[in-house]
């Protein structure tokens, strides 16, 4: 079984191009900033032109998805991924495949 672990800053990086590509502008032109809560589990925002969008656990999790298969031209369908609060790293994903 192969694995990976993408970083707090690959999974922004994610979320930024995910973000982008659906508002038809550029991954740099996106702010977004990670959270995690018990209740709400892994959501973000993101900015773009001063107008903020919310994104909840299953959104990462596509954002993810996209990621994997046009940036890292990776199968993102046969793969497990687990979002996870690292003590060190902050959020990380730990994909499986």
């Amino acid at each position: 079984m192969e694995t990976m672990t993408l970083s707090e800053q690959e999974i922004v990086n994610a979320l930024c191009y995910f973000h982008a590509k659906f508002k038809h502008v550029q991954p740099s032109d996106v702010e977004v900033e990670l959270m995690y809560d018990d209740l709400g589990g892994f959501t973000a925002e993101a900015y773009v032109n001063g107008q903020m969008d919310f994104y909840n656990t299953v959104n990462f999790i596509t954002a993810i998805r996209l990621y994997l298969d046009e940036q890292l031209n990776r199968d993102s369908l046969s793969a497990r991924i687990v979002l996870d609060l690292h003590d060190d790293e902050g959020i990380i994903a730990n994909i499986e495949w």
